[in-house]
C-alpha cells in the first residue's frame, strides 16, 4: 500500500460525506443544559424601571447568551437545552374561558397577593424579553424543548372550593410564628389555566419550532411538544408535559413513544419531585386536588406512564424551590433517574446590588443566573452523567463557591450539613443499565464501517493497478 494511496482514499471518503456520518462528537461526551424557573428574573417589578436595585432580566439574558455560547454549533459541547417551565412570572386574565365554562369561580385571598397579577406587563415586558432570550439559543441550531409552569398559564386564582380560613392560622404556626406546613384547608389554593400566552412564544407555529426536523411533534398547540436530538451515539427523545398533564395529554406523549420506539428518552416537566425527593405536589398548588379530571399527579405519571415505559430513562422537574434527585426501577427492573432543580428564590445578586429586603424581611429572591449542566459520557465502560450547577452571574460552578452553603442552604435546605448541599448541586450517576437498555453507541461502528470503506476503496484502486 502506498501511503499516497491511502490518504486520497481517506480524503474521498471524507468529501464523500462519509467520514463522520452518524458520529457526534470524538470522545462521545455532551451537556443537555436545564434551565430552572426564569420567573423571578422576568419579573416587571424587578427591574430598575420598577425601582429595583438592579435589572434582574439582565441576568435572564446571561445565563441563555451562556449557553448559547457553549452549544456545540458554536464549538461547546450542549447538545440539548430542557426548560422546566416557569419561564415569566405573571397572568393576563382573572380566570380562562375553559374553566369558566366548567363552573369554577374564584375567592379573595390576601395571602396569594404575591403570586397572583393580572397585568399587561406580562405581555409587554417578561414575554418578550423571554422571546429575546431564547432567541439566543434558537439562533444556534441546538434543539430545545420548554415545558410550562403554573405561572406561564394565561390565568392562576385562589380556587373557591378552597376559601382560606385565617381563624385558623395558629394551627400551622410554629411557636416562633412561621409555618410549619402548608394546609389548603386553612390556606386556600391555587389553580391555573389557559396557556395562549405560552404557545404564543413556544407554540408549535412560531418560528422556534415550525419546519424545524428535531421538533418530532407536539399537541395542544405546542404546550406539550417533542423533540430529538443526536449525541454520544445516540438519538435521544425528549417530551415536554404540561404541569400535571391530563389523561389526554399522556395518551399523545405515549403515541410519541410509540412512534420513536427505542430511543433513550428524557420527560421535562413542571412539577414532579419537591425538595425531600418525594412524587409530591406543593399541598396549595395541587392541581390533582382541585381539578381531578383534568389532572394527573406526580405519582400517577409516575405509575401510570413513565414506569410501564422502559425507554424513558431520565425525567427533570422544576417549581419546588431546591433541589433533589432519585433514582427507581421502572417496571422493566431499570433505572429511571428523576432530578429536581429550582433556584428562583436565590437572591445574592440583589443584595450585593444595594437592594433592601422585603417589609417582613426575606431577600427578594431573583436565581442568580443559576442552572443546571448536565454532562453525559455514553462511550465509557459504565456510562455517567455528571451534574454540575452553575452561575452566569458570578461566573462559577457550585463547588468553586465557597459561600455557596452560607448564601443559599438555609432557604433551600436547612436540614443538609453544608456537605450534603454541596453534594445535592455536583454529583455523577451511573448509567448502569443504559448498553442493556439502548445498545452500544453508534461512534465505535460508524467508525469502524468508516475505515472498511476505506481499505475497500484501497484494495479495488490496488486491484485496478495491478
Amino acid at each position: 500500500m502506498k501511503r499516497s494511496q491511502f490518504i486520497t482514499a481517506l480524503l474521498v471518503l471524507g468529501i464523500s460525506g462519509t467520514l463522520l456520518t452518524g458520529c457526534q462528537s470524538s470522545d462521545g461526551t455532551f451537556t443537555v443544559a436545564v434551565i430552572p424557573d426564569t420567573q423571578n428574573m422576568l419579573d416587571f417589578t424587578h427591574q430598575e424601571q420598577a425601582g429595583f436595585a438592579m435589572d434582574a432580566a439582565e441576568l435572564f439574558t446571561a445565563q441563555m447568551q451562556y449557553i448559547a455560547d457553549n452549544t456545540q454549533n458554536n464549538g461547546g459541547d450542549i447538545a440539548f437545552v430542557a426548560s422546566v417551565g416557569d419561564v415569566w412570572q405573571h397572568q393576563t386574565l382573572v380566570m380562562d374561558t375553559d374553566h369558566i365554562e366548567r363552573g369554577f369561580n374564584t375567592v379573595a385571598n390576601p395571602l396569594f397577593a404575591g403570586e397572583i397579577l393580572v397585568t399587561e406587563q406580562t405581555t409587554t415586558v417578561e414575554m418578550p424579553k423571554a422571546l429575546e432570550g431564547y432567541k439566543r439559543i434558537a439562533d444556534t441550531g441546538v434543539p430545545f424543548g420548554v415545558a410550562p409552569g403554573n405561572h406561564d398559564y394565561d390565568a392562576m386564582w385562589s380556587d373557591s372550593a378552597f376559601p382560606p380560613d385565617f381563624t385558623r392560622i395558629t394551627e400551622l404556626l410554629s411557636p416562633e410564628g412561621t409555618l410549619t406546613r402548608y394546609d389548603p384547608e386553612i390556606l386556600g389554593m391555587l389553580h391555573i389555566g389557559g396557556l395562549s400566552n405560552f404557545t404564543t412564544v413556544f407554540g408549535a407555529h412560531t418560528a422556534f419550532f415550525k419546519d424545524k426536523d428535531w421538533y418530532v411533534s407536539s399537541f395542544n398547540n405546542g404546550a406539550n411538544s417533542a423533540q430529538v436530538f443526536d449525541a454520544g451515539g445516540y438519538t435521544f427523545l425528549n417530551i415536554a408535559l404540561e404541569m400535571q398533564p391530563s389523561d389526554e395529554v399522556l395518551a399523545w406523549a405515549q403515541s410519541v413513544l410509540d412512534d420513536h420506539a427505542g430511543l433513550p428518552t428524557i420527560i421535562t416537566t413542571h412539577d414532579y419531585l419537591d425538595p425531600r425527593g418525594q412524587r409530591a405536589a406543593n399541598p396549595i398548588v395541587d392541581l390533582k386536588r382541585v381539578d381531578p379530571l383534568a389532572h394527573n399527579s406526580a405519582e400517577e405519571l409516575w405509575t401510570d406512564f413513565i414506569r410501564p415505559n422502559d425507554q424513558v430513562f431520565m425525567v427533570l422537574c422544576g417549581h419546588h424551590h431546591g433541589q433533589a434527585m432519585r433514582i427507581d426501577d421502572n417496571a422493566a427492573g431499570h433505572k429511571v433517574y428523576q432530578v429536581l432543580a429550582d433556584y428562583q428564590d436565590r437572591g445574592q445578586a440583589g443584595i450585593d446590588a444595594g437592594q433592601a429586603p422585603t417589609k417582613d424581611g426575606r431577600t427578594y429572591g431573583i436565581g442568580d443566573g443559576w442552572f443546571r449542566l448536565m454532562e453525559f459520557d455514553t462511550v465509557a465502560t459504565v456510562p455517567t452523567v455528571n451534574v454540575r450547577t452553575y452561575s452566569s452571574h458570578y461566573n462559577v460552578f457550585s463547588t468553586e463557591l465557597a459561600e455557596y452553603a452560607t448564601w443559599y442552604k438555609a432557604g433551600e435546605q436547612p436540614n443538609m450539613t453544608d456537605q450534603q448541599f454541596f453534594e445535592a448541586d455536583a454529583y455523577t450517576v451511573e448509567l448502569s443499565d443504559f448498553r442493556s437498555r439502548f445498545g452500544e453507541p453508534r461512534l465505535a461502528p460508524d467508525i469502524a464501517a468508516w475505515l472498511d470503506r476505506a481499505i475497500a476503496y484501497f484494495q479495488f484502486e490496488q486491484d485496478q493497478a495491478d
